[in-house]
């Protein structure tokens, strides 16, 4: 196959952000062995965050965190904050012109939303996939290998699409058809080439909004088990309205409640099986919600 190359370069700067906002790499290490520092500092957090849409508030003083290589899952009734709180971490709500943040969200340690920080550089160590399979209407590997053109990221593309593609678990189904429209592959197989397209680029945290919530039972447990392989190499953060999947899949849950607020966080098992908050045990046992 002869390797695709592209002349598009990046016009968006940030490079600074870049320089300032480098990987701890004792941290990093530690990650990477499973190391106690791993487990001790967050990667994401979040300090008496609040957002609201013109007068109406969507999150109220949340604050929790999120620790490196470990997928969280926020579960909560529709409407509850969950998807705000997620599109702050990697600031999409600033694309909504009636949102206001107030608070801190914190990523490796720096608020990311002081003056000095580009949210488009932000968003290249911040993946996100959507709900709904959005592929770009171009060949399957054109849709991995967008994000390392626009990055100037292109050599050895070849390889790079190729691997994103198989920690994607879809390379052995795609790999004789790499120049076919990815808007020809099965649903589950789009979410899939989506979470290449976001993951080509090495990402540190991946946001996955109800990544599985159009798929069917194949095709979500499918997603699942990628999420449970990502986590070896990214930090996870996933919306589910699907309480099941938060405790098969999740090391940590966020429980939401109407109003914006978050009433419980801790570890996943303790959430299911034994909340401090009587109304998590009402939403988990379906009283309400």
């Amino acid at each position: 196959m002869n390797e695709r190359n592209t002349t598009d370069t990046d016009t968006n700067g940030g490079s600074d952000f870049l320089v300032d906002m480098e990987v701890d790499p004792e941290v990093t290490e530690a990650a990477a062995e499973g190391g106690q520092e791993a487990e001790t500092k967050p990667i994401i957090e979040a300090r008496d965050l609040s957002v609201w849409y013109n007068d109406e508030q969507a999150l109220e003083n949340v604050s929790m965190e999120v620790r490196r290589n470990k997928v969280t899952a926020l579960i909560g009734p529709s409407g509850c904050g969950k998807s705000t709180f997620m599109r702050c971490i990697n600031r999409m709500n600033d694309l909504i012109e009636a949102a206001r943040v107030e608070g801190e969200l914190l990523f490796d340690g720096r608020n990311v939303y002081t003056s000095d920080v580009d949210p488009v550089v932000l968003r290249r160590r911040i993946g996100m996939v959507f709900q709904t399979p959005n592929p770009f209407p171009k060949s399957i590997y054109d849709n991995v290998a967008y994000g390392l053109r626009i990055q100037n990221k292109d050599d050895n593309l070849d390889k790079k699409v190729e691997t994103a593609l198989k920690r994607a678990a879809l390379w052995d189904e795609v790999k004789d058809r790499l120049d076919e429209s990815a808007l020809d592959l099965s649903g589950g197989q789009q979410q899939r080439l989506c979470i290449a397209r976001a993951i080509s680029v090495d990402p540190e945290v991946v946001l996955m909004d109800e990544p599985a919530s159009a798929l069917d039972p194949i095709a979500t447990a499918e997603i699942e088990d990628l999420i449970a392989e990502l986590c070896t190499d990214y930090t996870v953060v996933i919306v589910t309205h699907n309480m099941q999947q938060a405790a098969r899949i999740s090391h940590n849950t966020g429980v939401f409640l109407t109003g914006g607020k978050l009433v419980e966080f801790g570890p996943t098992k303790k959430i299911f099986q034994d909340p401090d908050d009587s109304r998590v045990n009402d939403y988990i046992t379906g009283k309400f919600g």
